[in-house]
C-alpha cells in the first residue's frame, strides 16, 4: 500500500491545506474537509523551549503548512498538534 494512503487512512483529524499568517499572533487555516478558520495562536506566547522564537512576530510570520504533519511548522521544527489547530479552527471560522 502507497505510504500518503497509509497515511491518510489513519488520520483522524482532517489534512491541513492552508495556513497562512494573518494579524497578531493569529493564522488563517484551511483542511481538507472545508473547515476554514482564523486561530488565535497567542497562547504559544506563554510557552518557552521550541516556542521561545515563536515570541519574535517575525520569525512567528515564518509558519507554514505541513502536509506530512498535517500543522504548521515553523523553522525550527516547533508545531502545533494537528487535533488542536483543527479544533480551534471549528470554533472560530472565517468569514465568507
Amino acid at each position: 500500500m502507497d505510504s500518503a494512503i497509509t497515511i491518510n487512512l489513519m488520520r483522524s483529524t482532517p489534512l491541513l491545506l492552508e495556513a497562512r499568517p494573518s494579524d497578531g499572533y493569529s493564522v488563517h487555516v484551511r483542511f481538507a474537509d472545508g473547515v476554514a478558520g482564523v486561530v488565535d495562536l497567542s497562547y504559544l506566547l506563554d510557552y518557552g523551549g521550541v516556542f521561545e522564537p515563536v515570541r519574535d512576530p517575525e520569525y512567528f510570520r515564518q509558519l507554514r503548512a505541513d502536509l506530512e504533519a498535517g500543522t504548521i511548522v515553523w523553522p525550527n521544527e516547533a508545531d502545533v498538534a494537528p487535533e488542536t489547530l483543527y479544533a480551534l479552527a471549528v470554533t472560530t471560522p472565517a468569514l465568507s
